[in-house]
């Protein structure tokens, strides 16, 4: 089993992050996966939620992701993701304005990105 595996985490307008890692965990419509090195291949639809990226270095890098999908083969993990954003782009007093306003006006999709958002954030 190696000791690593290699990540690409790619929106539809970017590539996010790339690197090497020991473990990515994600939300799929089967639930939370975790993917270590020599993990089975897995094809999978990613729903709304952070991801959490342990890198080979020690640190963790987090996500916000908004759909898409993950595959996994030969020890690469692709993330395709239709939005994604690293949390240290994410704007926290903005998002807790934007919630706020999707609970007002009730609109349940800007309300669910910006509790993915503020999750990616601030870790809770």
């Amino acid at each position: 089993m190696a000791a690593e595996l290699h990540v690409e985490l790619v929106a539809a307008d970017r590539q996010v992050w790339s690197g090497e890692a020991t473990l990515v965990v994600a939300r799929t419509t089967s639930g939370d996966i975790g993917v270590m090195p020599g993990h089975q291949p897995l094809l999978g639809v990613l729903e709304s939620g952070p991801v959490t990226i342990r890198t080979s270095e020690g640190g963790t890098v987090v996500a916000a992701v908004h759909g898409g999908f993950i595959s996994f083969a030969d020890n690469k993990l692709s993330l395709l993701a239709e939005t994604a954003e690293l949390s240290d782009e994410i704007d926290i007093q903005r998002e807790e304005r934007e919630l706020e306003r999707a609970k007002a006006e009730g609109d349940a999709t800007a309300e669910r990105r910006a509790d993915v958002r503020l999750r990616a954030a601030t870790g809770r």
